[in-house]
């Protein structure tokens, strides 16, 4: 039963530091803000029919 307390303690100590590392990051780092701008291609926007897209499966 030590053996299983041990490990549920340390368990719970790993979880505790993961915690506050989240918290940390969370309140001290400010994300950047930018303005973003993506060129898309005409041609992904309105792809051109070909003849394969016009025959039927059979």
């Amino acid at each position: 039963m030590p053996t299983l307390f041990r490990f549920v303690v340390t368990l719970a100590v790993l979880a505790g530091i993961a915690y506050g590392v989240m918290f940390a990051l969370a309140m001290f780092v400010e994300p950047r803000k930018a303005e973003m701008s993506i060129r898309i291609p005409a041609e992904k926007l309105n792809p051109k029919k070909t003849d394969e897209a016009l025959i039927p499966a059979r």
